[in-house]
């Protein structure tokens, strides 16, 4: 196996412009490397084609096979060789910080091939065959719309055999997900596996009434090619997978939970930090970080305590916010109104801490029923304005005993405004940006930007209650925790059991959620530190800014800051906001 990429980005502090002649020629050819590698990845990945609005590819699925994986992995160490007789240090300021953004990407999808990892195409929180569930909740507007949707349904059979195929390589090598993470995940398989075509989400596109391009002969031929390829197509692969699941794969799934425990599993696990956190830290220093932080949150916790007057122990305290029924809906549309109550009242404070707003709105929707027993609390769809889809705010309303409203202004920060939707509309407006960097979605960069905003939310005036006020320290202390679990999984040899204990005993979350998220910590190696690294490196940024510039600190200036770089790496963002530090003071 080759030797995995962990050259750390160079440039530890923003260069100088470089001379006129020698930029242009060296800018020239980097974007010409980077505009080349863009039009086969978007022709690789149709999905992404789709967001970045080229519609030539929207007919296609993601190949998977292990030809289509070596395929990618030669171009892309042919892209960085390439991209290694490109000095940075003769480009633009703008396209320095781009090369380092390209080259970080080509090092991930590199690292992605030579550990393994895409022997694990799915985990438990997403799978391919959940996100094929989705396709029919895509963009219809036009006739070709309906025909390249009916086109990639035609082809499901013959890609689903390569993720199959994926699999048994996976369970020969030992590269499969833990045996403890897969009870019920069955479940959003079983749901495609219909007896009529009327009845599978596959067919919805053909339920509404006809639209007027489609004569009515048209419009019963595609009803009928619909429910054709739903029978011939659509069943027969989640049949397939599901005996595959059942009988194959679930029994002979690894014991071990530790990402360190498989085949190349200590550069399986770096890889994983240096792709979702981008710090230069081991797993020792993350979890020493984390339990730091889970000790100064815990101290705030107990204030807020003291402040209701609450009579009892923390771990009383913890049973009383799961089990009285006041911090619960009834229903579903309860929970959902109330999700949209803190949604309208954060955006009547935009204004005050934002200079810039993006054009593209947000909705709020359940999570849908086929994957809410399993998925997460609430999460962030983005959409793509240019292509006439909003971003969503998902709150999951499964289980509502299990759903308390105390933390509800903290996600809807988090998930919708200023978080996740701000962040992600801004960016895609960044047009001067490659589109490369701009559908890049660096975990530390967004995550740790909308945990910071659960804490602008303090600022901005939005909780109202201390109830309200624990359950953002709750979300504060579950993401310290995530430092220390994620670690103590993967490189310390923590039980699930343990992780759980760890997890209940530390935030309020509703030990439903806590079940799902150390699944999703086992499953999803690395991922969960972006969110504390990421924020705790703002804070610091932003705390450095304040006493630079005491009175001269403009707070709207530093979000716009912020947010104008679009998704970066912690390095870069460290790098670029020393040189905006320079600029303020100046």
């Amino acid at each position: 196996m080759p030797k995995i990429i962990f050259a750390l980005l160079f440039l530890a502090a923003p260069l100088a412009q470089a001379t006129t002649d020698s930029a242009s020629e060296a800018d020239r050819q980097f974007v010409q490397l980077h505009t080349q590698e863009w039009a086969f990845r978007i022709k690789e990945f149709p999905h992404l084609a789709a967001n970045a609005g080229v519609n030539n590819y929207a007919d296609q699925l993601m190949h998977v096979s292990g030809e289509h994986q070596l395929r990618r992995y030669h171009y892309w160490q042919n892209t960085l060789k390439q991209l290694k007789n490109i000095n940075c240090k003769q480009l633009t300021r703008e396209n320095c910080i781009n090369y380092r953004i390209f080259r970080r990407q080509l090092i991930n999808f590199s690292n992605n091939y030579e550990t393994r990892a895409y022997l694990f195409p799915f985990n438990s929180d997403w799978a391919w065959y959940i996100g094929w569930a989705r396709l029919a909740d895509g963009r219809f507007n036009k006739a070709e719309d309906y025909r390249n949707y009916l086109a990639k349904l035609e082809k499901l059979p013959a890609v689903n055999r390569e993720y199959l195929d994926l699999l048994e390589i996976a369970l020969k090598e030992g590269m499969t997900q833990p045996q403890a993470v897969l009870s019920g995940r069955d479940e959003a398989i079983s749901k495609q596996i219909v007896d009529t075509p009327e009845d599978s989400v596959f067919y919805k596109p053909f339920m509404a009434e006809r639209p007027v391009f489609f004569t009515d002969e048209e419009w019963q031929a595609l009803q009928q090619r619909a429910k054709k390829q739903v029978v011939d197509s659509v069943v027969p692969v989640y049949t397939e997978l599901l005996k595959f699941m059942q009988e194959k794969y679930y029994p002979a799934a690894r014991q071990e939970l530790a990402a360190t425990t498989l085949p190349g599993g200590e550069a399986f696990y770096r890889a994983k930090i240096y792709k979702y956190a981008t710090v230069d830290m081991s797993p020792k220093e993350i979890h020493q970080l984390g339990l730091s932080e889970v000790k100064r949150i815990r101290a705030d916790m107990d204030a807020v305590i003291k402040e209701t007057r609450f009579e009892g122990s923390f771990a009383e305290f913890l049973q009383f916010l799961r089990s009285d029924e006041q911090f619960y809906a009834s229903s579903a549309r309860e929970l959902l109104a109330e999700a949209s109550y803190w949604a309208k009242k954060i955006d009547g404070k935009l204004p005050e801490y934002f200079s810039q707003l993006p054009r593209q709105p947000y909705g709020i929707t359940p999570v849908p029923a086929a994957i809410a027993p399993f998925f997460t609390t609430g999460r962030y769809v983005g959409g793509a304005y240019a292509d006439g889809k909003a971003g969503f705010y998902w709150v999951n309303t499964y289980n509502l005993k299990q759903r308390p409203l105390y933390t509800l202004p903290a996600l809807t920060l988090h998930e919708a405004v200023p978080g996740h939707h701000l962040q992600a509309a801004l960016a895609s407006e960044l047009k001067e940006q490659p589109a490369f960097r701009r559908s890049d979605y660096i975990s530390a960069y967004g995550e740790g930007w909308a945990l910071y905003t659960e804490k602008l939310g303090v600022e901005m005036g939005i909780y109202e209650t201390p109830y309200q006020e624990f359950g953002r320290l709750t979300y504060e202390m579950w993401r310290a925790c995530r430092l220390v679990i994620d670690t103590g999984i993967h490189a310390f040899g923590w039980t699930r059991q343990q992780a759980i204990d760890y997890l209940a005993g530390n935030t309020a979350l509703a030990l439903h959620n806590v079940k799902t998220e150390v699944d999703r910590y086992i499953s999803w190696p690395g991922q969960a530190l972006s969110y504390k690294l990421g924020e705790y490196t703002i804070w610091q940024l932003r705390h450095k800014a304040e006493a630079s510039l005491t009175d001269q600190f403009n707070l709207r200036d530093f979000h716009d800051f912020i947010l104008g770089l679009g998704s970066v790496p912690l390095d870069v963002l460290k790098d670029e906001f020393e040189f905006w530090l320079k600029q303020q003071q100046n």
